[in-house]
């Protein structure tokens, strides 16, 4: 198997892997547990090339989120790239949405705007370019459904085989998505925890020893590309970090890497080193992470996920016990929601900024609101709200609670007995 720094161009600033545990560290292969204690690995950087970096080299980069290879982990040769062109979503000031709830300064990164329309496409962009660098000739992912959806266009894009793996109760939508890049889709009879489980063994066998699993062998590189979320949210405020950042949580990676991405600018100087909060969004269906971090746990211990929000429906969440240090260590909170303050809070975002988001939007926003009603997000703090996937993904759940105002025949009385006129 080839190494990642034999491939990556001096410009990389990847020096190898890191346990997050027990700190031992490896070189850029594709695995992804520590051959020490059998934690989870990360991507660890030479501090002097990331200092290196200049908001000057970022702007004159790609029109997307490759214009950050400098602080990533592959991608340094463009012509390797695995890329629908995704990044630079729209960051929205949501005046509105503040007004309604009281805040000074609310803004929502709208990954939505994404090719396969959810931040999945930067991390598949990510693991996908690695696992072409390392050699692999075929790409499959345990998926909760948004990752399912841009494994298969990216693969189809490269023109590599896909497997998919996905619980068999997704939403329609999602699964419809998957299929029409005409990859290898395989519903499994169990939930996400089952689905990983099966791929994890999977990727042990002779017949997956060609195959990159983007959230197993290459989920080290995989994780880095949500970094480029909290690079976008930076730079489009005008290289400064907001003070607070709210984040749905399924397996806890997104947050984790908003929080690194914060970090790392910080450390090389392309943002002034302020403060930032980092708060965690669940829904009640599926709260692991959340009630660890209410019952003052450090471990996250594993639920069966129920509920509206698939997206997030991790019962055993590989982060979850990095994703509360990250939110306490900056002083931050978590809470979950019922799936009616989920809906309700997809409403209020359509009605007021015209983003209709997924169910994992809705958590996010509706946990938002909790937390602003228990004093624990400073209404006059830069907040940004993280939107995460789009409405049309998750339609089943507001469907029969939104439709026609009216239904009226085509006729001027009509329009004036329904009180049009």
């Amino acid at each position: 198997m080839t190494l990642l720094a034999e491939v990556a161009t001096s410009s990389s600033p990847a020096s190898g892997l890191v346990c997050r545990n027990c700190g031992a560290t490896f070189d850029l292969l594709p695995v992804h547990a520590c051959a020490e204690c059998f934690g989870p690995l990360e991507v660890g950087y030479d501090e002097q090339k990331l200092v290196s970096v200049t908001r000057e080299q970022i702007e004159a980069g790609p029109h997307g989120m490759w214009r950050y290879a400098p602080l990533l982990p592959a991608g340094h040769n463009p012509d390797a790239r695995v890329d629908l062109g995704t990044g630079l979503t729209p960051l929205v000031r949501a005046d509105r949405l503040a007004a309604r709830l009281g805040m000074r300064s609310l803004w929502v990164k709208d990954d939505s705007a994404n090719p396969t329309h959810s931040f999945k496409d930067r991390v598949v962009s990510v693991a996908m370019t690695a696992a072409r660098d390392f050699g692999f000739s075929r790409v499959a992912c345990a998926s909760t459904g948004n990752l399912a959806n841009s494994v298969a266009a990216h693969a189809a894009r490269a023109g590599i085989p896909s497997v998919v793996f996905i619980p068999y109760d997704l939403e329609a939508g999602k699964v419809v998505q998957t299929a029409i890049y005409g990859g290898t889709l395989v519903a499994i009879e169990g939930s996400y925890d089952d689905v990983n489980r099966l791929c994890s063994e999977l990727s042990e066998t002779d017949e997956f020893e060609d195959t990159a699993f983007v959230n197993l062998n290459v989920r080290p590189y995989y994780a880095e590309g949500s970094k480029t979320l909290g690079f976008e949210v930076a730079e489009q405020l005008g290289w400064r970090l907001p003070e607070q950042v709210v984040i749905p949580m399924a397996s806890g990676s997104l947050l984790t890497k908003v929080d690194k991405a914060f970090k790392e600018l910080s450390r090389a100087g392309l943002v002034d080193a302020t403060p930032w909060r980092v708060y965690g969004a669940q829904s009640d269906g599926c709260a692991p992470i959340a009630t660890a971090f209410e019952e003052g746990q450090e471990v996250v211990r594993p639920v069966k996920p129920t509920g509206i929000a698939k997206s997030l429906a991790i019962g055993n969440p590989a982060d979850g016990p990095y994703a509360l240090d990250a939110v306490r260590r900056t002083s931050g909170s978590m809470a979950h929601v019922p799936d009616e303050e989920v809906i309700d809070a997809m409403r209020l975002l359509a009605e007021t900024e015209g983003i209709f988001a997924e169910t994992a939007g809705g958590v996010t926003l509706a946990v938002l609101r909790r937390l602003l009603a228990a004093g624990l997000v400073d209404p006059g703090a830069e907040t940004v709200l993280m939107n995460t996937g789009d409405g049309l993904k998750t339609i089943d759940a507001v469907t029969g609670v939104v439709g026609p105002t009216m239904t009226i025949k085509p006729s001027l009385a009509a329009a004036s007995a329904a009180g049009l006129l």
